[in-house]
């Protein structure tokens, strides 16, 4: 799991398995983060939990006949009974509400954002509008995509409404609905069928919007971007500047105005309401350059998993014969999930370090020059020098990324195929992409290279591929055709 999923299976555990607690870690006895180089650990019960199985070892082995509930009065004073009345004094001081490490973390996860559709609801709620119209709007609002548009027409809406709404109104009561929901929600372009009618929302309402990417526009400018988005939006996605100032007299300046007004508008309006929402992402390991090794060494990232440890109280009470042996069974479930998830903790805390500690030795010039001398590693090759199959260090690296000097990473970015460049060396695809992006970069915006001239430069670098293949490698990286880089 990356990260933040793991955080979150860590805490629904601790919510529903009583056996399992957090230690709390005193100011000053934080431990040096685990490196790349720390040897695989355990992660099993703390010292005190295992004196208490030795010892009722040790009681076990010397009284083999003891009856179920044959204990010394010693062992009933150490032991609490859990019988419903009698429990550890952690699952007492929960229930008389004083907090604990374990409420108090997850009293402190964050809740969940509300959905881009409840959003739109609650501000639909809101808004002063007939009535009889409210809920042919809630029911168009269910029928947003993810950026806001409404793909599907009117009469596809109404027929799939409840009878009681598509029986009490006619076409012309949900064409109004739907010009509601455009104007009178946030953010503007909301409830738009295609991308010109989601810009022309958005300019409609620069003019009075109170949002700070439109407001203060210039009123000729926001003209010259609805005329070019109403009448030329065809050779405007073309790049075909001289044309529509040819069709409307405009100059090449006058429209590149008009561009800077569009630049400040979104083809995706609903977005913006879950940007919030989304997390950023969390490396799960950092990398730093020890100077004194000359070397570049790693720790995890793992501040925000909390040590684990099995109650010492119910650890004692799942070997407890005076406990009902309903009780029991249902502690040792507990605990042997308890156990299961702080080996698998474990397991994977060393296997991510081992793999990013290969990832280290073997894309050394990475973290030196750059994404150019990026390698080619194949996930195998990784898998044989660790003794773990393939699959694992898939699972290891998937939806990972690591913090370096040369700024946060995709676990995965690191193992890619790769080819031989005229002079011999090894070059990753990876690699190969990267040289395609800093040629394009370089290139002269008033008259940008050619499928076939970027593979003429590519070869002057010693870089051999077909013109496909740059085409290929172009949209993956989501650069234009020449003709739309072109600048005029």
């Amino acid at each position: 799991m990356p990260l933040t999923e793991l955080a979150e299976r860590i805490e629904q555990e601790l919510e529903s398995n009583p056996t399992l607690e957090i230690i709390e870690v005193e100011p000053g006895d934080n431990e040096p983060p685990a490196s790349a180089d720390t040897p695989d650990g355990e992660m099993i019960v703390d010292d005190s939990a295992r004196d208490d199985f030795a010892r009722l070892d040790d009681y076990e082995h010397e009284n083999p006949d003891a009856s179920e509930n044959e204990f010394s009065s010693a062992r009933l004073d150490e032991l609490e009974r859990f019988d419903g009345r009698h429990m550890p004094d952690r699952a007492v001081s929960r229930l008389a509400g004083e907090p604990d490490a374990k409420s108090e973390a997850m009293a402190a996860t964050p809740a969940r954002a509300a959905s881009v559709a409840d959003q739109l609801l609650e501000q639909w709620g809101l808004v002063e509008i007939n009535e009889r119209l409210r809920p042919l709007g809630e029911w168009i609002i269910r029928f947003l995509d993810d950026d806001g548009y409404l793909r599907a027409t009117l009469q596809e809406v109404a027929d799939r409404s409840p009878e009681s709404v598509r029986s009490a109104h006619s076409p012309e009561d949900w064409s109004l609905a739907l010009q509601a929901v455009q104007w009178l929600l946030e953010p503007a372009g909301i409830g738009a069928r295609d991308a010109r009618e989601c810009l022309l929302l958005q300019l409609d309402a620069a003019i009075d919007s109170e949002d700070d990417t439109l407001r203060g526009l210039d009123a000729g400018d926001l003209a010259i971007a609805r005329r070019i988005v109403s009448d030329h939006l065809d050779d405007l996605m073309g790049n075909r500047l001289p044309r529509i100032a040819e069709r409307t007299g405009l100059s090449i300046d006058d429209i590149k105005r008009g561009l800077d007004v569009l630049r400040r508008l979104s083809l995706a309006p609903a977005r913006r309401l879950s940007e919030t929402s989304e997390p950023p992402i969390t490396p799960d390991a950092i990398v730093e350059y020890d100077e004194d090794s000359d070397r570049y060494v790693a720790y995890l990232n793992d501040w925000r998993i909390p040590n684990l440890r099995i109650n010492r109280e119910y650890a004692l009470m799942s070997r407890d014969r005076g406990v009902p042996k309903r009780d029991r069974d249902f502690i040792k479930t507990n605990l042997s999930n308890a156990q299961w998830l702080m080996e698998a903790v474990e397991q994977r805390r060393n296997t991510l370090l081992r793999v990013i500690g290969v990832i280290l030795d073997e894309q050394r010039d990475y973290f030196d020059y750059g994404p150019e001398a990026l390698k080619p590693l194949p996930m195998t090759q990784v898998a044989d020098q660790l003794g773990v199959h393939v699959a694992t260090v898939s699972r290891a690296v998937a939806d990972k990324y690591v913090q370096t000097p040369r700024g946060v990473v995709a676990l995965r970015g690191f193992f890619t195929g790769g080819l031989q460049t005229e002079s011999g060396e090894d070059m990753s695809y990876d690699a190969v992409k990267a040289a395609l992006r800093e040629v394009i970069e370089a290139e002269d915006k008033n008259s940008p290279l050619s499928d076939e001239a970027l593979v003429k430069e590519l070869k002057a670098r010693g870089i051999e591929i077909a013109r496909r293949t740059v085409a290929k490698y172009r949209d993956q990286l989501s650069i234009p055709t020449a003709r739309l880089r072109r600048q005029y």
